[in-house]
């Protein structure tokens, strides 16, 4: 355990950061998923739908620093490509 005060603090620190960071890679995971689900309904709309919403998101998380930019346009670019075999 830690004795220092600045110790302390960094575990308290690091506690906060894990707790944020798994709840945007949860999240990163559930925007994707619901562009593969729509994909594999085949449903042309709400796929475009759910893509809108994913290319938002995924640079929002580029804004907050938690990806890089260029994993994000990756990300999108395989999504789109993904949502344009369905249209």
């Amino acid at each position: 355990m830690a004795h220092s005060k600045s110790a302390k603090k960094r575990i308290l620190q690091t506690a906060v950061r894990t707790e944020r960071n798994r709840y945007y890679r949860t999240r990163l995971k559930n925007i994707v998923k619901a562009v593969h689900t729509a994909v594999e309904a085949e449903d042309k709309t709400a796929a475009n739908e759910a893509f809108k919403i994913a290319n938002k998101q995924i640079h929002s998380l580029v804004s907050k620093g938690f990806i890089k930019k260029t994993t994000a346009s990756r990300k999108v670019s395989r999504l789109h490509k993904l949502v344009n075999k369905v249209a």
